[in-house]
């Protein structure tokens, strides 16, 4: 899963990196601090992991990953080339979802780039440089396919589609806000449109938001803005977060209930991050290694068997599956198998979220 970390400059996004990823991305105050997109791998914390591996006396765990993308602040013409948008913004069609980090706090000592804040106008700026990027490209595409498809019918399908994103576009919608067909979706995702993407909000407050909600009305601006396409908004102290990410598990914790916190930010982002894209996770494990695999929902057994290695989906024969639930009840794998809790499922089953299984497999 490829996520990329966008906002205005100065807004918290790489002190956000920071805190995620423990990369130590450049941040200063000024823009344009980060030119290249700086990337860190977190690794999913999940505690089913944990419990397999103790189970299983697996030699090695290996969670499930997420790469961050850190993309360079966005300013007004960023489409046209203003602080080197044009590369910036070719850098976002690479990634899955969007997590757009809105400021949401006064500081005089941190540079705003349009000199006052506001979450309003400063999504809207990201927004529309988003559009316009998409738009020329789309435009293109659009002149093209207006000479080819005179001669070439099968095209009628993409020309329409195209031309109702560009329509679109042009009266500054995002092509997320639009409405497809089936068939419509399955084309749009070739696109690879910025704008299509799922979005979530961070709002970046400061440490006054955390003891004082009801104080800070950024926040709620935030909130009203991602109604509109039923986006979700987590919020954030950037700053809280880079310190939560020095300390240890134990204290982690004991910083938290402090904070009087539930989870981390990091946790929140890959929970909510996890849904947006309707993402689950199962699992293969046993002496050698427990590993978290993961799959968009509603994949079937064989599509998941071919995350492992292309061989195994080829030569499916069945998979063995256990609930992760029904192992913890009964306290390893063969107690829950004794149980007859131990499924047969063929090419059909659609995995769910929490599945331990063995594929069965010839090639």
């Amino acid at each position: 899963m490829k996520l990329g970390i966008v906002g205005l400059p100065n807004v918290g996004k790489s002190t956000l990196f920071n805190a995620i990823t423990s990369a130590g991305a450049d941040s200063a105050n000024y823009p344009f601090c980060t030119i290249e997109p700086n990337i860190g791998m977190v690794e999913v914390p999940d505690k089913r992991l944990d419990f397999l591996t103790k189970m299983s006396g697996s030699a090695k765990t290996v969670p499930a990953v997420i790469e961050f993308f850190d993309i360079a602040g966005l300013v007004k013409g960023a489409s046209k080339g203003e602080g080197l948008g044009n590369k910036f913004l070719s850098h976002i069609r690479e990634v899955e979802a969007v997590v757009h980090v809105v400021r949401c706090f006064d500081d005089e000592n941190v540079i705003h780039v349009e000199t006052s804040v506001d979450p309003e106008r400063d999504i809207e700026i990201i927004e529309l440089e988003l559009i316009l990027a998409d738009l020329e490209v789309m435009s293109k595409r659009l002149d093209k396919l207006t000479k080819m498809v005179k001669n070439d019918k099968t095209l009628q399908a993409e020309f329409e589609l195209v031309k109702k994103i560009v329509e679109g576009l042009e009266n500054e919608k995002l092509a997320r806000y639009l409405t497809y067909t089936d068939d419509e979706l399955k084309l749009l995702k070739t696109f690879n449109l910025i704008t299509s993407k799922p979005v979530l909000y961070v709002a970046n407050v400061d440490e006054n938001y955390l003891s004082n909600p009801s104080a800070n009305k950024y926040v709620d601006i935030v909130k009203e803005h991602a109604l509109k396409d039923n986006s979700e908004v987590i919020v954030i102290c950037g700053k809280i977060e880079e310190e939560i990410s020095l300390l240890e598990d134990d204290e982690k914790i004991e910083f938290l209930k402090e904070m009087g916190l539930a989870e981390s930010g990091l946790d929140q982002l890959i929970r909510i991050s996890y849904r947006l894209l309707g993402l689950i996770s199962f699992f293969t494990t046993g002496p050698i290694e427990s590993k978290a695999w993961t799959i968009v929902k509603g994949t079937k057994a064989p599509q998941a068997a071919g995350k492992i290695h292309t061989d195994i989906e080829r030569g499916f024969i069945r998979a063995e599956v256990t609930k992760y639930d029904d192992v913890v009840n009964y306290g390893s794998m063969q107690a829950a198998k004794e149980k007859g809790l131990m499924r047969l499922e063929g090419k059909d089953y659609i995995m769910e979220d929490g599945d331990i299984v063995l594929f069965r497999f010839n090639v």
